[in-house]
C-alpha cells in the first residue's frame, strides 16, 4: 500500500528505491530488539521520504507529514517522517535551517531505527558509518555535532549487536 501511495504522489522512482532499501535496513536493525513495532517501522521507512515528491531540500520532512496527514496516517508515522532528517535536528538547528521551530530529534525506538537506517543507505545501497561521516564532513559545515549524534545512534542501535 505504501509503495502505491508513493507512486500516487509522483515520488521519483529512485526515491522509491531508496525508501525500499531504508525499509530493508531498518528491519535488519529492528531485528536486534524484542520491543519494536515492525509494522510501524515498515510504514515509516517506506514513507519517510514521501515529501521528496514535492521538494528535495530539508523541508521534505515537513511536506511528507502534510501528505501523510491527507491519508490519515497515525501520529507515530507522522513523527517518523518528520524526525528522520539527519541524526536529529534540535530546535536551535531547525531555526538555523529555516524549519519551523521545534525539535526534530527522533524520540522512540522506531523513529531512531528509521532515521539511522536512512543515514546508512545512500541511494539504494547500504553504506557503513565511516562512509556517512566522510560524506557529512564534506557536505555539512560544522558537522561535528551532527556526527556526534550519528555515532550516538549507531552506538545505541548497532554496535551492541555486532559480533
Amino acid at each position: 500500500m505504501e509503495i502505491e501511495l508513493l507512486r500516487k504522489e509522483n515520488t521519483p522512482e529512485n526515491v522509491i528505491d531508496h525508501c525500499e532499501a531504508v525499509y530493508k535496513k531498518a528491519m535488519k536493525i529492528a531485528s536486534n530488539f524484542d520491543n519494536v513495532d515492525g509494522d510501524l517501522i515498515k510504514k515509516g521507512a517506506l514513507l519517510h521520504d514521501i515529501g521528496r515528491s514535492k521538494t528535495h531540500d530539508i523541508t521534505h520532512a515537513i511536506e511528507g507529514v502534510e501528505i501523510a496527514k491527507k491519508y490519515s496516517y497515525s501520529d507515530d508515522i507522522l513523527n517518523i517522517i518528520e524526525r528522520h532528517i539527519g541524526a536529529g535536528i534540535t530546535e536551535d538547528e531547525a531555526i538555523e535551517l529555516g524549519l519551523p521551530k521545534k525539535s526534530y530529534v527522533p524520540q522512540t525506538l522506531e523513529e531512531k531505527i528509521v532515521a539511522h537506517a536512512d543515514n546508512l543507505v545512500s541511494g539504494s545501497e547500504e553504506v557503513n558509518l565511516d562512509f556517512v561521516i566522510k560524506k557529512w564532513q564534506r557536505r555539512i559545515a560544522n558537522s561535528d555535532e551532527n556526527i556526534k549524534k550519528l555515532i550516538e545512534l549507531d552506538n545505541e542501535l548497532i554496535k551492541p549487536f555486532e559480533e
